[in-house]
C-alpha cells in the first residue's frame, strides 16, 4: 500500500530537502550545524543531513559539487540553480503513489558530469537493503581492511557482487561498529525497509548511466567526533569522484545542451 509523500526544500540553503515525511514518519536524518545557513561556493562541505543536490560530483573538487552551496531559485512549480559551467532546474510534484521530481542540466554539449540525490536517511540498526541480487557493486579504499582480499595497489575501486561485495554485507546495518564505507550499485532503484515503513527511491534517465550510491557509517567518520548516518542516493554516474570516472561512468550532456532525468520516491517498495 502507498502513503503520500511530503516534501519540503529550502532553496536559500542549497536547495537541500530539509523534510521527505510520510504519515508518522520523517525518512530524512538531520544533524544540526549552524555552519550550513551561512555556506557559500568555495565553502569546506557541512554535513547537516537532509538531502543534498550533489552535482557534478560528489567526492572531490568541490566537495560534493558546485550546487549544494549556491542559492536556489522559485520558478513557478521550479527550482533553480546557476552555477559556473551549469543550469540544474527541478520541478519535485507529489503522485499517486508518492513524489517525483524531475531534473534538467543545462550545459554545452560534452560536459561530463555526476549528480547524486544525496539522501542522508534517519534509520534504525535494524533497517535493511535491498537492490537487485548479483547486482556489480563498486567498492572504495576505505573499504579496503573490511573485504576478503587485499586492496590492489593503485586500484581508485574495486567490484563485487550485491549484497556481499567481496565479503563486505552492505544489505544490513546493524550497530555502530566504528565503520564507514561507501558503495556504488550498479541498479537504477533501491529499497529501504525499517520495521513496517517502507521507501522506494528509483532513477530514470535515457541514455546516460545510472546507479545507485550508499554511505554506511556507523559511527567511523569523521575521524573526530564521529556519528551515524546512512545515505541511499540515487545517481547519474558509477563513481562518487568524476576525477575518477571512465568513459562510461559519468552523465554527458548530448548536442541538444541538455539532460533530463526523474527522481521517483515511493512507499510501496516491489521487493516488499
Amino acid at each position: 500500500m502507498t502513503v503520500p509523500l511530503d516534501i519540503v526544500t529550502d532553496p536559500v540553503h542549497g536547495g537541500r530537502w530539509t523534510s521527505l515525511a510520510a504519515p508518522g514518519r520523517e525518512w530524512l536524518w538531520h544533524r544540526p550545524d549552524p555552519k550550513r545557513q551561512q555556506a557559500a561556493p568555495g565553502a569546506e562541505f557541512v554535513d547537516a543531513g537532509g538531502l543534498e543536490e550533489c552535482v557534478p560530483t560528489v567526492r572531490g573538487d568541490p566537495d560534493h559539487g558546485d550546487a549544494w552551496s549556491r542559492p536556489w531559485t522559485r520558478d513557478g512549480a521550479a527550482e533553480y540553480v546557476r552555477c559556473a559551467d551549469f543550469t540544474l532546474r527541478r520541478t519535485i510534484r507529489p503522485t499517486s503513489g508518492g513524489a517525483e521530481a524531475d531534473y534538467v542540466l543545462a550545459a554545452e554539449p560534452g560536459f561530463r558530469f555526476v549528480w547524486a540525490a544525496h539522501a542522508l536517511l534517519d534509520l534504525s540498526a535494524e533497517a535493511t537493503l535491498h537492490l537487485p541480487d548479483g547486482a556489480p557493486t563498486r567498492l572504495f579504499p576505505e573499504a579496503a581492511a573490511l573485504l576478503d582480499r587485499p586492496w590492489p595497489d593503485g586500484a581508485p575501486w574495486i567490484s563485487g557482487a550485491w549484497p556481499a561485495p567481496c565479503g563486505l554485507p552492505l544489505d544490513r546495518l546493524g550497530p555502530d561498529d566504528g565503520t564507514a564505507v561507501g558503495a556504488v550499485v550498479d541498479a537504477r532503484q533501491a529499497c529501504v525497509h525499517d520495521g513496517p515503513h517502507r521507501l522506494n527511491l528509483a532513477v530514470h534517465a535515457e541514455g546516460q548511466p545510472v546507479s545507485v550510491a550508499l554511505w554506511r557509517n556507523l559511527g567511523g567518520f569523521p575521524r573526530h567526533g564521529p556519528y551515524r548516518s546512512t545515505g541511499v542516493e540515487p545517481m547519474l554516474g558509477r563513481v562518487f569522484d568524476l576525477a575518477e570516472a571512465g568513459p562510461f561512468d559519468a552523465a554527458r550532456v548530448p548536442a541538444s545542451g541538455e539532460v533530463r532525468w526523474r527522481l521517483t520516491l515511493s512507499t510501496a517498495c516491489p521487493c516488499a
